[in-house]
């Protein structure tokens, strides 16, 4: 954004260190939404013949995987026992797949790219990884070596690349769906769920129950499945989510620099991290078997790879909770041009300050008012994601550039067009106009007064005191396409 002016002291500098905002809009008017008007949305992106074939493309791979594993799994493991591994390997995945939900509450990813992540490591990276071992397998027995060398030298490079490889393609062919270290996690930790899920499927199945079937009958057989089952799932289903998180780390940082050397070398660092990992992982087992010393396994797992998890657990926290206050650090420059207000800005500072919103907004507007806030939540999160990137100075063609302009008008006229849904409809609230520095409230008596705001805005509940502006000239980045008034989204807009 190029500023004209803004004003020195003024409330929104106590609430977040910024740079200089937009120049303060004139008191804006708004169109009304009648009541039983249609909930607003974001506008859909068009399918064009180019994405139609990439999307067509990546679906039959997927599905070429996922018919290469299903035969291949059900030829060496007969179909009773695989039956019994896919039951008992999908049952840990809800809870791994909610706990990475979990960390993207503030700004959700689209539902397709989650389920591609978690597609490509069920099918993509478990056939191909397990082509490549089985052929390193094949190398070392050759050459008269152990063929525990695949688990350690060939399985961490391959099934690591390769599980990386489908937030790899996101980030290079969509990038803006990258807003940080967190999407990473995510985007990585989904597919090595579901690289996990198919690997579990190998070994509850085959190594636990055929194997016992084979030996003993079906009950050795299901205590087998139980055994392998709480060691495999229960202590150590962590195991290939912790690797390729390393991964997902290095792709968020190159998601979120300018330095073109960082976005080339930081997802290389994370893989080799992760690989390295993957590989001390394998190695532990190995070398407790090769000595007879099984303590050195144990020892490895609680003084190595536990420590890593936990610390793991809390970089995730803390980055989670640095995307919700990312909107206090960034959306201010909005409350200084006119477009949002202080108590809509520290509505969005955590999830309880957000669910109290969405209870309001239930209240005064009803089901299509909750629909609305939850838009308007998302668009104020992608637009501080946004404001930051520019700061950062992500964009560096003029074309990139001329896209996040639009990007930034299309949110913030959908920013209007949600709140314009519930505004006024609050009968406690305040009628009046922020003009960046003081409200300007107009009393039950028909007066009008300039108020200067509190020291702490009042929150929970997002006071929506005007629509937004009309677009201030000279407000965005060169290219700006200039003046639009706001309107209302329409479900078929």
């Amino acid at each position: 954004m190029r500023p004209d002016q803004w004003v020195a002291d003024d409330y929104a500098d106590g609430m977040a260190v910024t740079p200089p905002g937009g120049a303060l809009p004139p008191p804006p008017t708004a169109p009304a939404v009648p009541p039983g008007s249609p909930t607003p949305r974001m506008p859909l992106r068009r399918l064009g013949w180019r994405r139609f074939l990439a999307l067509a493309g990546v679906v039959l791979l997927i599905a070429a995987g996922a018919v290469f594993m299903v035969f291949t799994l059900g030829e060496s493991l007969g179909a009773e026992a695989l039956l019994v591994g896919v039951i008992a390997a999908i049952l840990p995945v809800p809870v791994l797949v909610s706990c990475f939900l979990w960390l993207d509450r503030y700004e959700p990813e689209p539902l397709k790219y989650l389920i591609f992540c978690f597609a490509w490591g069920a099918f993509v990276s478990t056939a191909i990884s397990l082509l490549v071992n089985e052929t390193g397998a094949r190398l070392f027995d050759n050459l008269g070596l152990p063929a525990a060398l695949t688990a350690v030298l060939v399985a961490p490079f391959i099934e690591e690349l390769t599980k990386a490889a489908g937030p790899i393609l996101l980030l290079i062919f969509r990038r803006r769906e990258f807003s940080g270290v967190t999407d990473g996690l995510v985007y990585c930790g989904l597919s090595a769920v579901g690289f996990a899920m198919v690997e579990n499927i190998l070994y509850l199945g085959g190594y636990g129950y055929r194997t016992g079937v084979e030996e003993y009958g079906p009950a050795t057989g299901a205590r087998q499945v139980i055994a392998i089952f709480i060691v495999r799932i229960l202590l150590f289903g962590f195991a290939h989510p912790l690797f390729t998180s390393m991964t997902g780390v290095g792709l968020g940082v190159a998601a979120r620099t300018a330095d073109r050397r960082v976005r080339f070398l930081a997802p290389i660092a994370g893989l080799l991290v992760a690989m390295m990992l993957h590989g001390t992982w394998n190695l532990l087992p190995s070398l407790a078997a090769a000595t007879g010393q099984p303590l050195i396994a144990l020892y490895g797992y609680l003084g190595v790879m536990v420590p890593i998890f936990f610390g793991m657990v809390g970089l995730a926290i803390w980055l989670r909770a640095w995307e919700g206050r990312l909107t206090e650090r960034t959306l201010p420059d909005y409350v200084r041009a006119g477009w949002l207000t202080p108590p809509e800005v520290a509505a969005l500072g955590s999830l309880g300050r957000r669910h109290a919103a969405r209870t309001w907004a239930r209240r005064v507007a009803g089901d299509g008012g909750v629909k609305a806030m939850r838009g308007y939540q998302f668009a104020a999160t992608r637009l501080a994601l946004l404001r930051d990137g520019m700061r950062r100075g992500l964009d560096r063609k003029p074309a990139e550039r001329d896209r996040t302009a639009r990007e930034e008008r299309e949110l913030l006229e959908a920013i209007g067009a949600y709140r314009a849904f519930f505004v006024g409809r609050d009968p406690q609230a305040p009628v009046g106009v922020w003009d960046g520095q003081r409200y300007h409230l107009r009393f039950p008596d028909g007066s009008r007064r300039a108020v200067e705001a509190p020291d702490e805005p009042v929150v929970p509940i997002p006071v929506v005191l005007a629509p937004p502006p009309a677009f201030p000239a000279g407000y965005g980045p060169q290219g700006w396409p200039g003046p639009r008034p706001a309107a209302p989204w329409h479900p078929h807009a």
